[in-house]
């Protein structure tokens, strides 16, 4: 597949996957715009006007590992998305330790922002260290960036008291990315939900939506639980939920994509699901166009607006 999907692709990952129905006259419209559909257009599939965003879609930089900013907002700016968790890394938005670092942080930000994009999250990042200056550190690279969700890797419980203390200072959220069976701690939501219940309500979980059901925990239900707590998600998808060796573009595989989009909306999820697309790394575009075409399509079959430019 290219980086433009064509007709069959678009039909099979959006709007017929979602149940709407779709003139073929309309989707030639909507295919000419690589699963762009502007308000017009909406407007005949029936939603104008009607419930607004139930999810807001971004982009967890991961997925562009393997290529540099300037790459990277490229493709963003085909993908039609303008929000960003961003990662740590010099091709992405590194992170300055000391203030003589500090202007590859700035000269990062203000090519988003020139580019119209948003970083609304940081991460994933580690907190290896039960150390104020480790951790103040990660928190003043999170207030120059101007975001008010951490996604963290990994921190030991033993930790979280210090760095709640952090959270509090900074008025900053904590989202544990739980990263499936393989994590020593955090295989699930549910097991960052038990230690966290009874801290400071920004103390709370990024679901990363495949490593949720490969843990064996129904992902639905996990965003019920989890509720007010849940800042920050991760899409992928998988056609075997005991191997991660099976992801797939969003939509191509088992994962209930509709299910979990009205669990958001019931819980009024106020963050971003960003796709976090981990294979093809030196390739990554057309599976990136497909999920973003997949779940866009999804949220109009359900009656929602599509979201692309909040």
């Amino acid at each position: 597949m290219s980086g433009s999907m064509d007709r069959r692709g678009f039909l099979k990952g959006g709007v017929l996957a979602a149940g709407a129905v779709v003139s073929a006259p309309l989707m030639g419209q909507i295919v000419q715009v690589e699963g762009h559909m502007s308000q017009a257009q909406l407007s005949q599939l029936g939603v104008e006007g009607g419930r607004p965003d139930a999810v807001r879609l971004g982009l967890a930089s991961y997925t562009f590992r393997n290529f540099d900013r300037a790459q990277m907002i490229k493709w963003m700016k085909q993908l039609h998305i303008n929000q960003l968790n961003c990662k740590d890394t010099k091709n992405h938005l590194p992170i300055g330790k000391t203030p003589g670092d500090f202007t590859a942080e700035d000269e990062a930000l203000a090519d988003y922002k020139a580019n119209g994009i948003t970083v609304h999250a940081l991460g994933t990042l580690y907190f290896p260290k039960d150390e104020d200056d480790d951790i103040r550190m990660k928190f003043e690279y999170a207030k120059r960036a101007g975001v008010k969700v951490i996604v963290a890797g990994d921190p030991a419980p033993s930790t979280l008291p210090r760095i709640e203390k952090f959270v509090k200072e900074y008025d900053i959220k904590f989202a544990i990315h739980n990263h499936g069976p393989e994590d020593k701690i955090w295989h699930s939501p549910l097991d960052v939900l038990k230690v966290v219940k009874n801290m400071d309500p920004r103390m709370g979980c990024c679901i990363d939506i495949g490593h949720c059901m490969r843990a064996g925990t129904d992902v639905v239900k996990a965003i019920h639980e989890v509720g007010p707590r849940l800042f920050d998600m991760h899409a992928k998808d998988l056609t075997d939920y005991n191997s991660k060796e099976s992801q797939v573009a969003v939509g191509a595989g088992k994962m209930p994509m509709r299910e979990i989009f009205q669990a958001l909306a019931a819980v009024k999820y106020p963050g971003y699901v960003d796709l976090e697309y981990e294979i093809h790394g030196d390739d990554p575009m057309p599976g990136a166009t497909e999920s973003f075409a997949y779940m866009r399509g999804v949220l109009v079959g359900m009656g929602y607006q599509n979201e692309l430019a909040s």
